[in-house]
């Protein structure tokens, strides 16, 4: 079969400043590039760093409908205004779901700080190290993340109609427990767990889901939360076709029949 060849063809503007040894681009000194871009705008520290492995909780939290709050009529207007609310709301929700003493001056949290809190543009990625957690504090965790969602949707959100056009009407998690391994001295962080809490926040309409494993509910679950959750399996894409989640009762209890035939009992699952 004959090749045939297809040539571009040049405007003539962009002809004739090529045969006279000029260019329309954008010049830089090659100094000047390597100061503008370069690896160190992504922060990631020293990337020869080797990797350190650690176990790690984490939560990827999703503005469900930001996409399309951006894209409504003049929505520059209405971006920064909802992004200041959110984050000062969110991160103070944080700061109270941690603390077990206030006194004014000086807080005592029952946890440890996020190690990593890193905006995805349409939600946030929060990290904690799970070595100095015992299995009742990761519970607790999963409860304080839970009530973050359910303060967005029942309180943040009728407030930021008052405020905002349009706001993302509900705020989602995944949560998981895994190893992680750091990039750069702590600058950022990769895992599976990471992948496995961005799966579970986006399971259809339900704002809260985490993993079985790793989270012991009906032993270290406080005993008002842990009767807001039901067990089932589920198949998620990248970790398992047989998985044991936890999801909020009330929540499922609301979805329409052919929606919760996705999710499987524990006696259907071992029948």
């Amino acid at each position: 079969m004959k090749r045939i060849i297809k040539r571009r063809v040049i405007p003539n503007r962009q002809r004739t400043a090529a045969l006279n040894g000029q260019s329309s681009g954008i010049k830089y000194r090659n100094d000047e590039i390597m100061k503008k871009f370069n690896p160190s705008i992504l922060d990631l520290g020293n990337l020869d760093t080797p990797c350190q492995e650690q176990e790690a909780i984490a939560a990827v939290f999703d503005l469900t409908g930001f996409t399309t709050f951006c894209n409504q009529v003049d929505a520059y207007l209405e971006i920064p205004g909802f992004l200041n609310h959110f984050m000062e709301w969110f991160f103070n929700c944080i700061l109270q779901g941690l603390t077990e003493e206030d006194d004014g001056i000086q807080s005592t949290f029952w946890a440890e700080l996020p190690v990593l809190v890193k905006f995805l543009g349409d939600g946030l990625l929060l990290v904690w190290k799970a070595n100095r957690m015992n299995e009742e504090e990761m519970c607790r965790l999963a409860a304080t993340l839970y009530n973050i969602c359910y303060a967005y949707n029942q309180d943040f959100y009728p407030q930021m109609k008052m405020v905002v056009n349009k706001p993302p009407s509900v705020l989602r998690c995944g949560m998981a427990r895994g190893k992680v391994f750091c990039i750069g001295e702590g600058h950022d962080y990769v895992g599976h767990c990471i992948n496995n809490a961005s799966r579970l926040s986006h399971q259809g309409p339900l704002t809260f889901c985490f993993p079985h494993r790793g989270f012991q509910v009906k032993e270290y679950m406080p005993e008002d939360y842990a009767r807001l959750f039901v067990p089932k399996y589920i198949s998620i894409r990248g970790v398992g076709e047989n998985e044991l989640v936890w999801v909020v009762k009330e929540e499922f209890e609301r979805l329409p029949e052919k929606n919760r035939m996705q999710y499987r009992s524990l006696e259907a699952a071992t029948a």
